[in-house]
């Protein structure tokens, strides 16, 4: 397993895409996020097909730390089963990564 992963989730609007990357940020659950936006989404809802605008949020932290970063996200979530997903960094500059492992150590 990486040390490091990407998470993304998605938001109605970027104001609620901004607040959850800020809180994830000072509670030190990711080193940093960004939010991109916005994206078109297609997808399947409660059995029907539907497409929408959306603000997706990544944000980058050391593996060990996504389960709380997962349950913050799904705690403040404005949708009640927002997607919230991991994907491993295979490979990183060593200072970025280092900065990373850092910037979420609880204690820092």
């Amino acid at each position: 397993m990486s040390d490091f992963v990407q998470v993304s989730t998605a938001t109605e609007t970027r104001e609620q895409a901004v607040r959850l990357a800020e809180s994830a940020v000072q509670g030190r659950l990711a080193a940093g996020a960004q939010v991109v936006g916005p994206v078109v989404s297609v997808f399947w809802h409660n059995g029907e097909f539907g497409t929408g605008e959306e603000w997706q949020l990544l944000l980058k932290t050391a593996a060990e730390r996504y389960p709380a970063l997962e349950a913050h996200l799904v705690a403040n979530h404005p949708w009640e089963k927002p997607e919230v997903v991991a994907v491993p960094i295979v490979n990183g500059s060593e200072a970025y990564l280092r900065w990373v492992a850092d910037s979420t150590k609880p204690d820092a």
